[in-house]
């Protein structure tokens, strides 16, 4: 994929107190909120420098306080799902395969959104082989066809995203941010490639009964909210035969906040 000379963010980090996966796990946030933000990596340090003086704590996962993902999208071979989100259906799914790369645990995972707004997420352990195509595997297609409208015939594997992730959470344990940098994308229908270059999405899940310090945060920087999906906007970039609508948008209001051209290939 694309190389775009990236900022370290270690230093920040090692300066914030830990906090483990079985704490996070054991944060519930009723009543949630869930907001989505673009801004840069310089910018991002600087919104790392006060949370960590806010007392937000960062997540430590064999001890890496960034960790890289590795997903597979899956979709039909006329892209429904990206059409319905394109299309502004409110219901509407997402069905993945995710890889944890430091632990190596991957997930078939299957995202569905209500005319709500609300997102429910359903996922089961499968082995880390099958990231590129869980199809093979009866339980997992057993799994989607429970908990999803498409058939695993229905599906094929669309696109590859990677990144590197950062988990905050704040003293309180009301909310939670993660930090998704060194975006990149692979289609696989058209064998282009793609970068956010230093771009970095943001997004906060907080406890709709308690004040957000982090919205605080990230108003004080200039860092307002943006909707944006990584898939769709990943397939809006390297396919040219999915027409992009809506998203074509969202590409643009990307570039102006990173003041940069987004890199394709």
């Amino acid at each position: 994929m694309p190389e775009f000379q990236h900022l370290v963010l270690s230093d920040i980090l090692s300066a914030m107190a830990p906090v483990t996966l079985a704490e996070m796990d054991g944060v519930k946030l009723m009543n949630r909120i869930d907001s989505k933000y673009v801004t840069t990596e310089a910018k991002i340090r600087q919104v790392l420098k006060d949370a960590a003086e806010a007392g937000y704590r960062v997540l430590e996962t064999e001890g890496e306080r960034i960790s890289p993902y590795d997903s597979v999208y899956y979709d039909t071979p006329s892209l429904d799902m990206f059409r319905d989100h394109r299309n502004g259906r409110l219901v509407r799914q997402k069905v993945r395969t995710r890889c944890y790369v430091l632990s190596g645990t991957a997930f078939l995972e299957i995202k569905r959104k209500n005319n709500k707004g609300r997102t429910r997420k359903k996922r089961m352990e499968i082995p880390s082989a099958e990231l590129m195509d869980f199809r093979g595997d009866a339980s997992a297609r057993g799994y989607l066809e429970q908990y999803s409208d498409f058939s695993a015939p229905m599906l094929e594997p669309v696109l590859e995203t990677l990144f590197r992730r950062i988990t905050l959470v704040n003293p309180s344990m009301t909310e939670r941010l993660t930090i998704d940098t060194c975006l990149g994308f692979k289609n696989f229908r058209s064998s282009s490639e793609a970068s956010l270059r230093d771009a970095v999405i943001i997004e906060l899940k907080q406890d709709g009964r308690a004040a957000s310090r982090m919205k605080q945060i990230l108003l004080r920087h200039r860092i307002h909210p943006l909707r944006v999906s990584k898939y769709c906007v990943a397939v809006a970039l390297t396919d040219t035969e999915a027409l992009p609508g809506r998203f074509k948008l969202k590409i643009r209001q990307i570039e102006k906040i990173i003041d940069h051209s987004i890199s394709r290939i």
